[in-house]
């Protein structure tokens, strides 16, 4: 069994840091690189895909909302034209960074609100997936297992990736339950990676209402902006070796896809 093991990084901001992204990168095997609208900034991007090429972590471009204040995870009534241009404008603004420092870009990662709320709206799917093709069609799309952005992505013809959340709850129709209702974090390392492993192996998960729904992991996300988002890392990544599960980015030789 393989899997790819994500982290959304890059989320500083000006005199505003963020995260632990310089040790983190030792521990996954692709990096998602905020691109200045949810977070992030030049300086930053820069650093981060520097150092990302240095550990020899996959690259991604990690679109949101134009929301800085909202870290991109409110709603907002944006049209798929809306959606198409500022996925476009997000994915060249990494691009470039990515090119100048002789790197590639693997991947594509819708962030937060974005994210979500494409992965019930076919048409906002559409126009995400449709920006990743006309812009490069051999970039990966990673969204919500079994989401409309998966479903939307294999439509017009690109690879995409089911991504799973080690600690986060699901909802009966596969969905991420809420941030904003309880019990939408899994706050004990021990249950997070027990259900990261069991998505893989099983390929099965236990929503917030108790139930088991079917489930296809071929990246899961942690995050790393949380106070012990270092030490999950490192035991997330043991845990998965434990369980014989080969750790690869899809772009590495033997990788995943």
């Amino acid at each position: 069994m393989k899997v790819d093991l994500n982290c959304d990084l890059g989320e500083s901001f000006g005199a505003y840091h963020l995260g632990n992204d310089e040790e983190i990168l030792q521990f996954v095997t692709s990096a998602n690189i905020a691109c200045g609208f949810h977070a992030g900034d030049p300086k930053t991007m820069k650093k981060t895909v520097e150092l990302a090429l240095q550990k020899e972590v996959a690259i991604g471009a990690h679109p949101g909302l134009p929301d800085l204040l909202g870290f991109g995870r409110r709603n907002m009534n944006i049209t798929p034209q809306e959606a198409y241009e500022m996925v476009i404008y997000q994915i060249g603004a990494l691009y470039g960074f990515v090119k100048a420092a002789g790197g590639r870009m693997q991947h594509v990662k819708p962030h937060g609100a974005l994210y979500n709320m494409a992965a019930v709206n076919p048409e906002l799917s559409k126009a995400i997936a449709e920006a990743i093709y006309d812009l490069d069609p051999e970039i990966i799309l990673f969204g919500l297992s079994g989401s409309e952005l998966i479903k939307q992505g294999e439509a017009i013809g690109i690879r995409t990736a089911n991504e799973v959340f080690a600690d986060r709850t699901y909802q009966e129709n596969g969905t991420l339950t809420a941030r904003s209702k309880k019990g939408a974090l899994i706050t004990e390392d021990e249950k997070a990676i027990e259900q990261a492993v069991r998505m893989i192996t099983e390929k099965k998960v236990h929503t917030l209402q108790e139930n088991e729904i079917s489930i296809k992991a071929d990246t899961i996300c942690i995050h790393g902006d949380g106070s012990h988002a270092l030490s999950f890392a490192k035991s997330i990544q043991e845990a998965l070796k434990k369980a014989d599960i080969t750790i690869k980015a899809f772009t590495e030789k033997g990788g995943c896809l």
